[in-house]
């Protein structure tokens, strides 16, 4: 798998064996959709695996990026991949720990996130328990976009905790759900809403 665009654009990244990986398409349709929101954020990827989604962050310009797993495999050859592509602290964070664990106690984060990704293993439920563990976190900004990645027959209720689902799009078996909190829980600044309804997708909420 390459890093699809930016700094380090080219650049091989290394996968864990047995572990599903967001696929080169949907990855690029997410960036896509995200364009250059990206620039200047702290993201936050949940259930990171080789870490493809945070450093293509991190090469698109996210001044930030924390990496969660609990596989100490997938942990292994993310730090290799990082170190092999040459990125260092400040640049990122990472925890071996349990997602969903980390955030019922609050989360790990140095600055609150803007961006928050997560492709949890499908059929589990970890999708959704782990937005309910967000809303009870205090470690995103007022307009701050959560993205989860899952199978197409498990997409998330419209709203779920504190947030609202704004955007659904389908690729193949697989759903990009952007979920934000409602206006009267956000800051006065501009959402991300009218960015990504106004970039091309399959479907939109």
């Amino acid at each position: 798998m390459k890093i699809i665009a930016g700094e380090y654009k080219g650049r091989i990244i290394d996968m864990p064996v047995g572990i599903r990986p967001t696929s080169d398409k949907v990855r690029k349709s997410l960036f896509e959709i995200l364009k250059t929101q990206i620039v200047g954020t702290s993201f936050l990827d949940l259930y990171c695996g080789s870490g493809a989604i945070g450093i293509e962050a991190l090469s698109r310009g996210a001044e930030k990026a924390v990496f969660i797993d609990n596989n100490h495999g997938c942990i292994s050859i993310l730090k290799r991949n990082l170190d092999k592509i040459g990125i260092s602290k400040p640049l990122y964070d990472i925890y071996n720990k349990d997602c969903i664990y980390i955030l019922s106690r609050g989360g790990f984060q140095t600055r609150p996130y803007d961006i928050v990704f997560l492709d949890p293993p499908y059929y589990k439920g970890l999708a959704k328990n782990t937005l309910i563990e967000l809303s009870n976190c205090d470690i995103l900004t007022p307009n701050a976009l959560v993205i989860t990645e899952v199978f197409k027959k498990e997409s998330l209720p419209e709203e779920l905790g504190v947030f609202k689902k704004i955007r659904s799009s389908k690729y193949g078996d697989t759903l990009l759900e952007f979920f934000e909190k409602p206006r009267n829980l956000r800051g006065s600044s501009c959402s991300l809403r009218s960015q990504l309804t106004q970039n091309n997708a399959e479907t939109y909420v």
